[in-house]
């Protein structure tokens, strides 16, 4: 989780790959609606949210069914959007990517091929309700190379007897 430029795909895919899991990325959960407004700089609303994140959930939730572990971004910026994705069948584990507003900033400049504009940066930083202590997850500063948050991801999830959870 975390907001756009924090390297939410590229950590992903990472642990993925060396937990040997599925992974799905968030934006292809997105209705085509989200993507036009998104492109266009017009921040989404919590109603334009809510069908997004329940078909993140879903997806979890048929992972687990099938008896899979799965990893997937998703900003997940509001306690109450994370509280959704925790109703999915099995454990659901948070890692909040979080960097300064600058590197992010930066980040977010340099990519292509992404909907998202810098422009939107702020409204996410201002709806960002970091992970609660009584939330499953940790924090985790972007600051560090992808594969160092990796193996940090790991380290921890192992130590907590997670690692073949979600």
């Amino acid at each position: 989780m975390g907001v756009a430029g924090s390297g939410k795909t590229t950590v992903a895919t990472l642990v993925s790959e060396r937990l040997g899991v599925t992974y799905a990325e968030a934006d292809q959960f997105h209705p085509q609606s989200n993507i036009d407004k998104m492109t266009a700089g017009t921040a989404l609303t919590d109603e334009d949210r809510w069908p997004w994140l329940e078909s993140i959930r879903d997806w979890l939730t048929s992972e687990a069914e099938a008896g899979r572990s799965g990893v997937v971004t998703c900003s997940a910026l509001k306690r109450s959007y994370r509280d959704l994705l925790r109703t999915a069948r099995g454990t659901v584990c948070f890692v909040h990517l979080n960097g300064s507003q600058e590197l992010l900033a930066e980040r977010i400049q340099h990519r292509s091929g992404h909907f998202m504009p810098s422009s939107l940066l702020p409204s996410q930083l201002a709806t960002l309700e970091p992970l609660a202590d009584d939330e499953h997850g940790m924090t985790l500063d972007v600051a560090a190379s992808p594969q160092e948050l990796a193996d940090e991801i790991l380290a921890r999830t192992e130590a907590q007897g997670a690692r073949s959870e979600r």
